[in-house]
Order: C-alpha cells, then structure tokens, then sequence
C-alpha cells in the first residue's frame, strides 16, 4: 500500500483515427513553430541591426514595426508548440491549453473584424495617424521607408490624403535648407525610370509647388488611403473567402485536438 493515490482515466481503444489526429496535428504545428521561429528571428535581427535597444532609442522602440514581427512570431511559436508537444506526447493539458488559445484566438478575430466594420472612421483616423508619422520619420527607419515605399508603388498613390502631406518630412519641408524641399519620394512619380532602365531619385524634387494639372504628369496626386480604401474593395471577394478558409481551418483544428483529448490518458493525482 502507498501513501500516494493516483486515480487514471480508462483508457480507450486506440484507433485509426487517433493516430491520424495525433500526427496530423503534430506536423502542421511543428511547420507553424517553424515558421513563428523564422518571424520571431526576422524581427528580433531587424531590433538589434537598428540597435533599438540602444539607451537613446529605447523610447521609441514601441513604434518599430520590427515589433509586430517579433509579437507575432512569439505568440506563433507559443500556440503551436504547445499543439506540436502536446500531440506528440499526448499530453491532456497541453492539448487543453492549445484549443483553449485555438479558440479565443478565432473570437478575438471574429470581434476585430466586427470592430473594423464599425468603427470604420476610426480605423481610417488610426491609418491616417500611422501613414504620417512613418512618413515623417521616412529618412531616420529604413523599415517605414521601405513600407512606405512598397504602399506608394504598389498602389500609385503619394502621402496619406495628397502628395502636400510630404510637408510633414522634415526634409521634404518647403521651409527645409536641402536639395529635397518640397520635394517627394520617387516612390511617388509616375515614371521614376529614366530610359526604362535608370532609377532616378531626384523625379520628385520640387514636386510639392507644382499645381496639379502640371503635377499630375510627373507624380500620383492621390493619397494611398484612398488607395488602400480602393484596393480593399477591388478584392474584398478574395479576403472574404482567406478570412473564412483561416476561420474555418482554426475551427478544424480545435476541434481536432479536442476529439484527440478523448483519447489521450491523463492522471489526476491525490495527496
């Protein structure tokens, strides 16, 4: 006789399907960490490369977008390898813990897309805050320059509202002492090319003193909230139909790990 009384669940038959479960799951968790490890390792570089964490930087450090990587890339590695171990070991709580965060993630998602719709004034007011002040920090982040630059490329559009938003750089200022005042990125110009085959960087020199029927044949005179707003709408169809597949697929998989729990062995122990 010990002092030490251990009470077990009865195990069930295992079958084919806890074993397709079970490694079915383990797989496309253990592909995730990877990939949240990959994020988290991006993010992390891009902190130190920039040193961040330097004394003089560390306040700002909250506005650094190499943070959504490292945030995203941490709760990604988490979540998944809680699923990856806990499958693999047939572990009761781990597998618990996994579809517990499986599911609150999905509400968290399904209330942001609800808040999103609602608060649309809002979410613009945000986007609007956040375009302008990586645009005013365009020269000192290679990170929002490169962002900034990949938005007003991709979407023909220059500033948030209007190329004068430039004005808020302090290079790009009118009032500024350098070749660049009231100028624009050449992210914004219409043929930044020369020939075809030459970037020229100077395209958007003087820009902002332009009227706009001269400007309009040199840069875009929309804003790329207009154009993300456009851009939106165009494939709507196509976010509508990934928001849905993920949903579901995190549905799926919640629900996979709880039908695994059914045959997972676990020990409640009395002292």
């Amino acid at each position: 006789m010990v002092d030490l009384k251990v009470w077990k669940k009865k195990k069930k038959k295992v079958s084919f399907l806890c074993y397709f479960l079970k490694y079915c799951l383990f797989v496309c968790n253990l592909l995730f960490t990877a990939l949240g490890l990959v994020v988290l390792g991006l993010g992390m570089w891009g902190l130190i490369t920039k040193e961040s964490f330097a004394q003089e930087k560390i306040g700002s450090i909250g506005t650094d977008p190499m943070l959504i990587l490292v945030s995203l890339g941490l709760v990604l590695t988490t979540l998944c390898l809680s699923g990856c171990v806990g499958a693999i070991r047939e572990n009761y709580c781990l597998l618990k813990l996994f579809s517990t965060m499986v599911l609150v993630l999905v509400t968290a998602q399904i209330l942001a897309a609800i808040l999103a719709y609602s608060l649309q004034d809002q979410v613009g007011n945000y986007l609007r805050s956040g375009m302008l002040a990586a645009m005013a920090r365009y020269q000192d982040d290679l990170d929002l320059r490169f962002i900034t630059d990949e938005i007003q490329s991709n979407l023909q559009c220059c500033g948030a509202d209007n190329y004068h938003d430039w004005e808020i750089n302090i290079y790009y200022n009118c009032s500024a002492p350098g070749v660049l005042a009231c100028g624009v990125p050449a992210t914004c110009c219409v043929d930044p090319l020369e020939n075809g085959t030459v970037w020229n960087s100077q395209c958007g020199v003087g820009a902002q003193q332009l009227d706009e029927f001269t400007a309009q044949s040199v840069i875009f005179l929309g804003g790329c909230l207009g154009g993300i707003s456009r851009w939106i709408e165009q494939h709507e169809g196509l976010i509508g139909t990934v928001s849905i597949v993920l949903h579901a697929s995190n549905c799926k998989e919640a629900k996979c790990c709880q039908s695994l729990n059914r045959y997972v062995p676990y020990t409640f122990v009395v002292l």
